[in-house]
């Protein structure tokens, strides 16, 4: 399965756009949004997606009643299991509940956002990733995760230039 890792989109339709397009190129299977979307209107672009979405909220999601509404998000920490690997969802706002969930043993990868930095990392047995931000407000690198769970690979794409920003394999 390939998985689509996305976060941080803090209301930016132009790079939504992009990011849904690059996503839709490479057939993604599913798409994990680790929070921020801002506010209900950005689910015009996402709704674009050809894969289905999967996402927590972040701390800047205000409008929640209305993120629900439009995309069905409703979560602060969400588990998925793809192929055999168990995936842990939540936004990063709280580095101790990251730790937590990375330290806990339960999880093969544990995804984040909020800091607007992309990175793949190591804590134990556990891969910790943070695919940037889609908006590129903050680091000016628009930025998504590809998880491959059949070659057990993750990747980190800079969405306008292309370039590979990070890879592991798990």
């Amino acid at each position: 399965m390939l998985i689509g890792i996305m976060s941080d989109t803090h209301d930016n339709l132009p790079a939504i756009r992009k990011a849904v397009e690059f996503l839709n190129e490479r057939n993604v299977d599913l798409v994990i949004h680790a929070g921020d979307y801002v506010a209900p209107f950005v689910a015009g672009e996402l709704r674009k997606l050809k894969a289905p979405l999967k996402g927590v909220f972040g701390n800047n999601d205000g409008e929640r009643k209305g993120l629900y509404e439009a995309l069905g998000i409703c979560d602060e920490i969400l588990e998925i299991e793809a192929d055999g690997m168990k995936i842990a969802v939540t936004h990063g706002t709280d580095e101790r509940i990251v730790r937590a969930l990375a330290r806990s043993r339960l999880y093969d990868v544990v995804i984040v956002g909020h800091t607007h930095h992309y990175e793949i990392r190591e804590e134990g047995r556990t891969i910790l990733v943070n695919p940037g931000e889609v908006c590129g407000y903050l680091t000016g690198v628009k930025s998504v995760a590809l998880l491959d769970t059949r070659k057990r690979e993750v990747t980190i794409i800079n969405i306008e230039t292309g370039e590979l920003l990070g890879a592991m394999s798990l």
